[in-house]
């Protein structure tokens, strides 16, 4: 009996428009926070969304008692948030940035998702989660280390459950609690923050440097997961438009760069991403 070769799986027609619109082209990478929500991780703007704004950064440096709730909340979002796994899309980019396909990536997130899943050219454009930074000094630390400093000096934190719902930057809501002790800069007793942009803090100049030159030496630009609220990303777009780059977008609603796309695909980005980058690769 002859073995049927199984069926090719059906690609959409805005799918297969996009593939020939990136076709034998170097592709730079823009994903936001609906790439990761496929790993667990909600976003700023879906379905369960937590609701109001994340800490500002000027919160955050002058007042004590918001670095007491911040750090209570960010590492009770953390312990959570530190195990989420790359998804579909994440390793989908990662294998198109193997074969050629993709350029290199420019992210929003600041779950290191795409580190974890392989890709080596990423440009993190809001920070990492996973690091910390101390302000005065600028000494550098792993998340995982001052996680334990702050257990080691609140030692009931360990026995606290966590019941709301983490944001995409890891941070939780929670109520004020008066005795926390904040971690503090073992270098120079100075404030230390996750190595993440807050919201009100401007993305350093170099990164968005890198990012603009990530988008500049590609001939085309993919955007995946971002509805591109924050100005950053959508200036990035804004570049690749004037450069008269193709610009393909994937996103589960609208965008701020729909009138800019080359092809608008509605839809979650994991399943969209490996079948672009399987017509991609042939």
């Amino acid at each position: 009996m002859a073995v049927l070769d199984p069926p090719a799986p059906v690609v959409a027609p805005e799918v297969a428009e996009a593939s020939s619109a990136l076709y034998g082209k170097s592709v730079a990478v823009l994903t936001g926070a609906g790439l990761s929500t496929d790993s667990g991780i909600p976003d700023y703007r879906g379905e369960g969304a937590p609701k109001g704004h994340p800490m500002s950064f000027s919160e955050f440096l002058g007042s004590h008692s918001h670095r007491q709730r911040y750090w209570l909340g960010s590492h009770l979002g953390w312990s959570k948030f530190s195990q989420a796994v790359p998804n579909r899309g994440h390793l989908a980019i990662a294998r198109g940035e193997d074969v050629g396909v993709f350029s290199g990536v420019v992210t929003q997130n600041v779950d290191a998702l795409h580190h974890k899943a392989g890709s080596s050219k990423v440009v993190d454009l809001h920070g990492r989660l996973d690091r910390v930074r101390c302000i005065h000094c600028n000494q550098a630390y792993a998340r995982s280390f001052i996680a334990d400093v702050l257990e080691n000096a609140n030692p009931w934190v360990s026995s606290l459950v966590l019941t709301g719902a983490t944001r995409p930057d890891g941070d939780v809501d929670v109520e004020q609690v008066a005795d926390m002790v904040v971690p503090s800069c073992p270098n120079c007793g100075g404030v230390v923050k996750p190595e993440v942009v807050f919201f009100g803090e401007f993305v350093p100049p170099t990164v968005f440097e890198q990012a603009a030159a990530a988008i500049g030496r590609s001939d085309a630009l993919l955007v995946a997961g971002s509805s591109l609220v924050v100005n950053t990303g959508m200036r990035l777009v804004a570049l690749a438009h004037k450069q008269k780059k193709p610009i393909v977008v994937i996103n589960r609603g609208d965008t701020k760069a729909d009138r800019l796309a080359s092809v608008r695909i509605e839809g979650g980005a994991s399943e969209t991403l490996e079948q672009l980058v399987q017509l991609l690769s042939r």
